[in-house]
């Protein structure tokens, strides 16, 4: 996947995001867990894109 793509990809989230936070009443804490969720989605999306993800899960400890 292009890095511009990504790049699109995570400004359109925020955006996204930001609209929620701004236009749609919500509890704080509410709000929090759902900003928490899509920050955690995203991460894990970013490690699939860039191949780390799999790399990650065959770590034993």
């Amino acid at each position: 996947m292009p890095l511009l793509t990504v790049l699109l990809i995570i400004i359109i989230i925020g955006v996204v995001l930001w609209l929620i936070n701004s236009f749609i009443p919500m509890d704080r804490k509410i709000k929090q867990i759902f900003n928490i969720v899509v920050v955690i989605a995203l991460i894990i999306w970013l490690l699939k894109v860039f191949g780390l993800f799999t790399y990650l899960t065959n770590i034993n400890v």
